[in-house]
């Protein structure tokens, strides 16, 4: 995920200095936490020790020390988890799980016709503008199809608008902007209702009021974006992260 938001669906995410915490740097810390050095650690998982070595580096210089680690001695060295890594465990646990409760049952669904297709993507117009979404293969290749796309809140990812990557430096194609109008904050993860711009026209070449777009994201991501209700954003979220569905006419 970019800095900001929260992507591909399921996972949770922590941000700090630029660099992201998921699931398989959480594994990591775990497994040296079990296997008392980095090097046991990276042959559990699977991983060569440079690349192990190299990620608990790039960690360490964003979220601070966690891993301490011994040299030789009577017990042979070894490698344990600091304070600061059982915290951020302990953090990242609660994100997930308050994450996953909420992600499970938060989609924004929009709809439209198919208007152009290139192999398995097709572009959709809808309400909110076009949209580069997977497509069902009983709806491939028919011109002007009603198509059905649901997009997971948390595959959304926000950017402050003047933060916001160019098209060409994220593989997250589809990008609106818009305003927060809901903003509902948990302990760990907050739910942003993003109301589009809708400045877009519809296939039929007519606008169809507003649309929202629903967004997940850590309660940090909420103080470095300094959201709040009004703020302007850009909303942006990859092809492959929605769903498409055919609609009869």
């Amino acid at each position: 995920m970019d800095d900001g938001g929260l992507d591909t669906g399921f996972d949770a995410h922590l941000h700090a200095d630029g660099v992201q915490f998921a699931d398989d740097d959480a594994r990591l810390l775990r497994a040296v936490d079990e296997e008392g050095s980095l090097n046991r650690a990276a042959d559990a998982l699977g991983r060569s020790y440079s690349r192990a070595h190299q990620r608990l580096t790039e960690l360490e210089e964003s979220f601070g020390p966690l891993v301490a680690r011994q040299r030789g001695g009577s017990g042979g060295g070894g490698s344990q988890l600091t304070d600061e890594a059982r915290e951020l465990l302990a953090r990242f646990e609660r994100v997930r799980t308050e994450f996953t409760g909420t992600a499970e049952v938060e989609e924004t669904v929009l709809s439209g016709r198919i208007v152009d297709r290139d192999g398995e993507l097709a572009t959709i117009e809808t309400d909110a503008g076009r949209v580069r979404a997977l497509v069902p293969s009983r709806a491939s290749g028919v011109s002007n199809s009603k198509v059905q796309l649901s997009v997971r809140a948390d595959a959304v990812t926000l950017h402050a608008p003047d933060d916001a990557p160019p098209e060409s430096a994220t593989s997250a194609r589809n990008r609106f902007s818009g305003t927060v109008s809901v903003l509902e904050e948990g302990q760990a993860v907050a739910r942003v209702v993003v109301t589009l711009d809708g400045d877009s026209e519809t296939v039929n070449g007519e606008r169809d009021g507003q649309s929202s777009l629903a967004a997940l994201v850590t309660k940090s991501s909420v103080e470095k974006l300094d959201l709040h209700v009004g703020s302007k954003v850009v909303a942006s979220f990859k092809a492959t992260a929605t769903r498409a569905t055919a609609q009869e006419d």
